[in-house]
């Protein structure tokens, strides 16, 4: 795990311009967070990606997803059910209160939220102007004595 004071980004505002943001929100980051839930990042193609988080024993009543100022934060609270009737020999199924935030960037949004088997998916896309987009740039000759030659048959016909 890095340490928030190992990370000095100062060097690299000095070559750059116009990331500001991103170097304010890089030191915004909490590097000692909690490991629970679990969870995934995933990718898929170019502006899709995919947050997966293991929420067992929480149902959707549970759980509270909020999307702003470039975060996507999920927090999750369960009430501990008494066992009248039973004795809990073991509980290895964690439902504890738990709050994981996710710094995004400012072209990222969230598009939707399911709950399924214990699993919450979070869909999210990095929306990218076309004239953002890597695309393939043709190259044209000029070909300065090819204008002369048509402009010349031209004249001939008239």
């Amino acid at each position: 795990m890095i340490a928030k004071s190992l990370m000095d980004f100062d060097p690299f505002r000095s070559l750059t311009v116009g990331f500001d943001n991103m170097f304010d929100t890089l030191d915004t980051i909490d590097t000692d967070v909690e490991n629970y839930p679990p969870y995934n990042i995933q990718k898929n193609g170019d502006y899709q990606y995919r947050v997966e988080v293991a929420v067992a024993g929480f149902n959707k009543r549970d759980i509270e997803i909020e999307y702003g100022n470039n975060a996507l934060t999920i927090s999750g609270f369960k009430e501990r059910k008494s066992h009248k009737n039973a004795e809990v020999v073991h509980q290895g199924i964690a439902t504890r209160s738990f709050k994981r935030t996710f710094s995004l960037a400012d072209d990222v949004i969230v598009k939707s939220a399911n709950l399924s088997d214990g699993l919450l998916t979070i869909d999210l896309e990095k929306i990218v102007p076309e004239e953002k987009k890597t695309r393939k740039i043709e190259i044209t000759e000029r070909n300065p004595n090819l204008k002369k030659v048509e402009d010349s048959k031209s004249k001939n016909v008239a």
